[in-house]
């Protein structure tokens, strides 16, 4: 009898895809086998396809929705203020290449808000097991969205070089970063910081319920690990050693922390048709 493709099983299907798509991409790239546009575009789709999954089954569909609008609303909204003032991470711009499609008003690909979503939840996953859940609420929900702007920023240590250098953006500084100005970093902190702010603050219980299930979360931690050996991997293939290194020990103890804080299991954390009660 087959068996039932539970929330869980699915991610597991969904990560092993896109481990391996990780893997067949770099390696082509090593060996100087361009691989087609299609796998490019499978490495933003799978890790956003695992966050909406995730989320929907942790969250319920109403405030995954509700942090997915959030998400794609308030980093549209800083990345074209950024684009057209240099406000918020320094000045840039995105190429004119077709690389990451078509843009919103001629600034920002339609495509960076996916990426913003793709790795602020499963940071906001691991900010929130790492917070206390003894704290106030007010004190809770600040703590999460300060800390997932952190684990999201260790990200674009080794990023944010890379795809500067094959041409997907362009800053208009010498930054001190490897090109990039350090007011980025900080515009990556904020920018997270305010959606998971403007999304924790409504709800009687800032982050996950008593009985989120560690097993679950461990896959978020999981989705995280990988899009960082991915960008590390493409920074190695690349030459791009120093920018590697850095996100290497930007990213490891992120990874560490929140595959500890879910090894414990709670007696609730059986695979269930539902593992999360709703608002």
């Amino acid at each position: 009898m087959r068996e039932k493709m539970t929330p869980r099983r699915i991610l597991i299907v969904l990560l092993s895809l896109y481990a391996l798509n990780i893997l067949y991409v770099e390696a082509s790239i090593a060996l100087d086998a361009m691989p087609s546009p299609a796998f490019f575009a499978l490495s933003t789709l799978l890790p956003f396809t695992i966050a909406l999954v995730h989320a929907g089954q942790r969250l319920g569909s109403k405030r995954m929705l509700a942090l997915l609008g959030l998400t794609f609303g308030v980093s549209l909204l800083f990345e074209s203020l950024g684009v057209a003032t240099g406000w918020v991470y320094g000045p840039y711009h995105y190429t004119s290449s077709n690389q990451l499609g078509p843009k919103f008003l001629g600034l920002v690909p339609l495509l960076i808000p996916l990426g913003w979503f793709l790795m602020s939840y499963p940071s906001y996953v691991i900010a929130d097991r790492l917070v206390p859940a003894d704290w106030s609420r007010l004190k809770r929900a600040l703590g999460i969205a300060a800390l997932a702007g952190l684990v999201m920023t260790a990200w674009d240590v080794v990023m944010d070089p890379v795809r500067v250098s094959v041409g997907q953006w362009t800053w208009e500084v010498d930054g001190a970063y490897f090109g990039v100005p350090l007011q980025n970093y900080w515009g990556w902190w904020l920018t997270t910081f305010v959606t998971l702010t403007l999304y924790l603050l409504p709800f009687r219980r800032a982050g996950s319920r008593p009985d989120a299930n560690p097993a679950f979360d461990r896959l978020a931690v999981i989705a995280y690990a990988l899009t960082g050996l991915g960008e590390i991997s493409g920074a190695l293939v690349l030459g791009h050693g120093g920018p590697a290194l850095a996100g290497f020990f930007a990213m490891t103890p992120w990874v560490i922390l929140g595959w500890a804080a879910t090894r414990k299991t709670r007696a609730s954390s059986q695979e269930t048709g539902s593992l999360f009660p709703r608002d």
